[in-house]
């Protein structure tokens, strides 16, 4: 049984477009304090919805999602952890100097 999501190309332009995506917009929530107005609770599941589609996409990349290479799986579990990372470094707020 094959699982078609998209073809290969398009899920490996939108895996590597989504993320910059990502960092522009954390990056403008930070530098406009939005950041703090957002509930927690929102934004990591705005986190974990953005994980789970780069994942689907990263596992896409050889046009099918299931079944997969075993690369494309580590290759999507080390992404869903820098995600992680990253929506826990943005919930630290700065010292103040």
């Amino acid at each position: 049984m094959t699982i078609v999501v998209m073809d290969g190309p398009t899920a490996s332009a939108l895996a590597q477009i989504l993320p910059l995506l990502l960092l522009t917009l954390i990056l403008e929530l930070r530098r406009t304090a939005l950041h703090r107005r957002v509930s927690r609770i929102l934004f990591g599941a705005f986190f974990v919805v953005f994980g789970v589609i780069e994942t689907v996409l990263v596992l896409s990349i050889d046009g099918e999602l299931y079944p997969f290479q075993w690369g494309d799986l580590l290759s999507a579990i080390t992404i869903f952890g820098l995600l992680a990372m990253i929506l826990a470094i943005s919930f630290i707020e700065p010292r103040d100097s």
